[in-house]
């Protein structure tokens, strides 16, 4: 079984959890419960830079669409006027090809599955953003799904969320998000290990204060307290670990993942990698070449437009959530929506309200 095979057994641990109360307090005092996504990574990159991508219409080729609203129906959340625009991010733990394979750790994992996911909410005026992350490990029920085949498979209950990319692939994903949120998805935007990798050695490797020492052994990722520039390789096992820091559960990396986000953004920013035509083809051939959108973005020049609509977001500004969850009573090692934290973000995100305090709070977390 691979490290992102195993399950993240928050309850083994409860003895070490008092050890981290300190850190757990320090973590409240910041955004709390960032996810972050493999493809957020792209979609804050095309943000700052998307005047520039309408020059490079060489790279529509790299770009994979597929047709979500096809498959999807006309069985979906109403599409309100004032609910701005919602972007489901996915980064997928896809095997596929010898490098995402390797980046994988190999072994006899097939497949691929929804290693992170995030709702991007971009309200009306698209002078703001708010950020929605979905543990992978989040039991959920998945609607009625559509086969490659074109046959259906019922509806179940208790399924956990990133298994249901690997089963019946992206619709279903953006489907079971729907379904559980009532929130519509206007686009689709995935990203797997390798595009993240070579997007981060695009713009020369992310420095990062490592805040302890971590020796994951399931991943190889063996670091000491410090600053560390981190290659793309060694970026991918930093924000993918669980085993070395933490509970060791899907919820204890997020601190790594919203500091190495951070760490992301201040080393574009200080390179002012986008303001060279050369190093944006680099970053963008990286980028394209790992990337599935729907057919909606699945060009140059509509990623570009998309884009250029979101410049007056401010990424530092973006609000972060986790989704409010709680351990699961029966399956200790999974999580499900914790009520009614969850019903109250959802509505706030349809409605295009703001968000209630107590509904950025996962009990599961303490947060």
């Amino acid at each position: 079984m691979s490290h992102d095979a195993m399950p993240p057994g928050p309850r083994a641990s409860r003895p070490a959890e008092a050890t981290n109360r300190g850190r757990k307090k320090e973590q409240k005092r910041k955004r709390k419960g960032l996810k972050i996504t493999l493809g957020i990574l792209l979609a804050l990159l095309l943000a700052a830079g998307g005047t520039l991508y309408w020059l490079y219409s060489s790279l529509d080729g790299n770009i994979k669409g597929v047709d979500i609203n096809k498959a999807l129906g006309d069985d979906r959340p109403e599409k309100l006027p004032t609910s701005g625009q919602n972007l489901l991010v996915i980064g997928s733990d896809s095997r596929a090809g010898a490098e995402n394979k390797a980046l994988g750790g190999g072994g006899s994992v097939s497949g691929a599955r929804s290693d992170t996911a995030m709702v991007v909410h971009i309200p009306e005026g698209r002078s703001r953003a708010v950020a929605v992350s979905i543990p992978r490990d989040t039991l959920v029920t998945r609607p009625e799904c559509t086969k490659a085949d074109g046959s259906t498979t019922p509806s179940a209950n208790r399924v956990m969320f990133n298994g249901v990319y690997s089963q019946f692939g992206p619709a279903c994903v953006v489907k079971t998000v729907e379904k559980m949120s009532g929130v519509r998805i206007d686009h689709y935007l995935e990203i797997n290990f390798a595009g993240f990798k070579d997007l981060v050695d695009a713009i020369g490797g992310v420095t990062v204060d490592v805040p302890q020492d971590i020796h994951d052994k399931s991943s190889g990722l063996d670091l000491t307290a410090g600053s560390h520039k981190l290659d793309g390789t060694q970026s991918l096992a930093y924000v993918r670990t669980r085993h070395g820091i933490g509970d060791g559960s899907d919820l204890g990396r997020i601190g790594l993942q919203q500091q190495f986000l951070l760490a992301l953004l201040s080393e574009v920013k200080s390179q002012d990698l986008l303001s060279s035509p050369t190093n944006t083809y680099k970053i963008a051939n990286s980028a394209t070449k790992s990337l599935t959108t729907d057919e909606g973005l699945a060009s140059l020049t509509s990623l570009s437009k998309f884009a250029r609509s979101m410049n007056g977001v401010d990424p530092g500004s973006m609000e972060t959530i986790m989704l409010p969850v709680v351990y699961d009573k029966i399956d200790p090692y999974r999580v499900v929506a914790a009520q009614p934290q969850a019903k109250e973000l959802w509505k706030a995100i349809r409605e295009d309200s703001t968000i209630p305090e107590s509904a950025k709070k996962s009990p599961a977390t303490g947060g």
